[in-house]
């Protein structure tokens, strides 16, 4: 296959499957403004904001969906942490939800969405930019865990439904295809880090987790048939001190967040209280 025709495949193949909202913060008792804040590349980047219900600057959280999700469907979060004194901007990344389309998304994209809803969020006047936090699911996971790799101040980082590397997802996605490994899957995984820029290493939550100046929390269903639990335990042994949650759940951990709120909330306001470091 020549380079060409690889690079249509791949794209084609790893196209976003892009979803309507399902829901409004309106669903969720929220008042919120629908903003349109600019991506690194200067699409636009859709986005709800929940401000702060008491006093002003307030501490806030990202919210970051996963792939081919959108922000909708992290609104059941949204309301805990809004309760628990936390303005929230829930964005949809580049090609997914009502953001801009573009030629394809990555891990490291989805991380540069992060970097500018972060951007956004440090420079409203009701929000303390010291008391930023994160919140990912699955690759979201991942681009959090990316960019607070990047970041000296954060407050927090939660990370749900998280993979341990990108060649692990990888080899589970062309073993489901029916590819083999080798020779083909190591070839197209090749492939995937030349088409994206970066290499799996680097960018793998195994490498990005022990390097997050901040606290990290972990969520993790017990029946995830995407990401197995395994994962989540060989990212808690990566950094000593990394907490993990067990959740009675699958990927999706949206139907879960009873289970995990009172968690959330207190790793949050204890991490907003830990010295830097």
């Amino acid at each position: 296959m020549s380079a060409g025709l690889l690079r249509r495949w791949l794209l084609r193949r790893f196209a976003v499957p892009r979803e309507a909202h399902a829901a409004t913060p309106a669903d969720y008792g929220l008042v919120a403004i629908e903003v349109g804040l600019p991506a690194r590349d200067g699409r636009r980047l859709h986005g709800w904001f929940v401000p702060p219900a008491g006093g002003t600057p307030a501490p806030a959280v990202l919210v970051m969906h996963g792939w081919g999700a959108n922000a909708s469907l992290m609104l059941p979060l949204a309301r805990p942490l809004h309760d628990a004194g936390h303005a929230v901007l829930l964005i949809d990344a580049r090609g997914h939800g009502a953001s801009e389309n573009i030629d394809f998304m990555s891990l490291p994209r989805f991380a540069e969405d992060v970097a500018a809803g972060l951007d956004w969020l440090g420079g409203r006047h009701d929000v303390d930019r010291a008391r930023l936090s994160l919140v990912g699911h699955s690759v979201g996971a991942a681009a959090v865990l990316l960019e607070a790799s990047r970041r000296d101040h954060l407050n927090a980082v939660i990370a749900l439904s998280a993979f341990a590397h990108p060649r692990d997802m990888m080899r589970r996605h062309l073993s489901a295809m029916g590819l083999p490994w080798y020779p083909l899957g190591a070839l197209v995984t090749a492939w995937v880090q030349r088409l994206i820029g970066a290499r799996f290493d680097d960018i793998a939550p195994l490498t990005t987790l022990p390097r997050a100046r901040c606290p990290v929390l972990l969520a993790h269903g017990l029946h995830d048939n995407t990401v197995p639990f395994a994962e989540a335990e060989r990212l808690a042994a990566s950094r000593p001190g990394t907490a993990l949650i067990r959740v009675d759940a699958g990927h999706d951990l949206s139907e879960a967040m009873p289970q995990a709120r009172g968690a959330f909330e207190r790793f949050l306001n204890a991490s907003a209280s830990v010295p830097e470091t």
